[in-house]
């Protein structure tokens, strides 16, 4: 079911249930956060596919829980995480918390330290499935957000929320470090007000040794994600970041492992957008090799973006990358729940660690 819902969506009776949806943005955008069958998952709720998915869930009960219908039959229930405390707070200088980070799922601290990038600005450079400037366009986040604001914010989340670990991505600020200078003073900030891990993404920086340095600012683990997986799908969905070419990409796996550890760095692969199933899997075959674990997601078209009108792909697409991709892992030994923190540790946007946990 939950392939079907993340490619499906769901239409929502009541859609002010649980912690609002997100429009825009990066990462998880037009999705809703719900738990089914005890685990908490990211489901469309603002996209094309989601208005005539045959998915609906019903109003809120009283204890909170809704019924899930298929086609008009009841086939589960689901309940929404609530909205978190932290929301209501606001920084010393008057900025809400919520423009600083937001939850993701129900117990990730989620933010993007620089809502802007190099590559956004130009639609011949853009990755056209992302969203990065709607939610600061719209006033809903901040262009900045410092290393004083991010540990304030965090500490609070852990604190009144129970935030178990948090996600610190950013657009690409230039074509050196590619955010990760300001990735380590951000978790540097944090972690001296806070005992949180903590996972950053960027785009493999020019020199290695930015690695080392990340680690020891307090960074748990690396998130470099590929996106996909074909050079010339690469070129035509994001012909800026595909500049930067795979091998750079297996380059930077091999020498980040040895300083984050087996497991701990992590590539975010969208299904959908071209690649066969038989290249995805050829790919994470190659990263599985290196140490590095493979997040595989079902592609959502975000509205607003070059992509908005393309096709998720379908569930059955996804078990078949799935169902063997877990395989894969369980016999090298990686697991998403050993990462420390990120994505992967998260697992709300894929179903991939059900087919993990259904091997053991």
């Amino acid at each position: 079911m939950i392939n079907e819902l993340q490619s499906f969506g769901v239409r929502l009776a009541d859609p002010a249930a649980g912690v609002a949806s997100r429009r825009g943005g990066a990462g998880p955008s037009d999705h809703k956060a719900v738990t089914i069958d005890g685990r908490t998952i990211m489901v469309p709720v603002h996209t094309a596919a989601s208005h005539g998915s045959p998915y609906r869930a019903l109003a809120p009960d009283a204890d909170g829980s809704s019924i899930v219908e298929r086609d008009g039959q009841a086939v589960a229930r689901l309940s929404f995480p609530a909205r978190p405390r932290f929301y209501a707070l606001q920084t010393f200088d008057g900025i809400p918390y919520s423009k600083i980070a937001v939850l993701h799922s129900k117990d990730v601290l989620a933010t993007t330290v620089l809502q802007t990038c190099i590559r956004y600005q130009s639609r011949t450079k853009t990755c056209q499935f992302c969203a990065i400037g709607q939610s600061l366009a719209a006033g809903r986040t901040i262009a900045h957000k410092t290393p004083e604001q991010l540990a304030e914010v965090a500490r609070a989340a852990v604190l009144l929320d129970g935030v178990k670990h948090m996600v610190m991505t950013t657009g690409t600020p230039n074509a050196t470090d590619r955010g990760a200078a300001v990735l380590c003073e951000c978790a540097f900030a944090v972690k001296a007000a806070v005992d949180l891990p903590i996972q950053a993404q960027c785009e493999p920086p020019d020199d290695d040794r930015w690695f080392e340095r990340m680690k020891a600012s307090g960074i748990d683990s690396l998130g470099m994600h590929v996106e996909a997986v074909t050079p010339a799908i690469r070129a035509r969905i994001m012909p800026g970041k595909a500049s930067v070419p795979l091998e750079r990409y297996m380059k930077a796996f091999e020498a980040a492992v040895p300083v984050f550890g087996f497991g701990q760095v992590s590539t975010y692969i969208l299904a959908g957008l071209g690649d066969t199933g038989e290249a995805i899997l050829d790919l994470c075959a190659q990263l599985i090799a290196r140490g590095v674990y493979p997040f595989v997601v079902p592609f959502v078209p975000i509205s607003g973006t070059p992509l908005e009108d393309h096709p998720s792909p379908s569930p059955e697409f996804m078990h078949a990358l799935l169902d063997p991709l877990s395989k894969m892992l369980r016999a090298a030994g990686l697991r998403s729940d050993l990462a420390k923190a990120g994505c992967a540790k998260c697992g709300a946007c894929s179903a991939l660690s059900s087919y993990e946990r259904a091997l053991s």
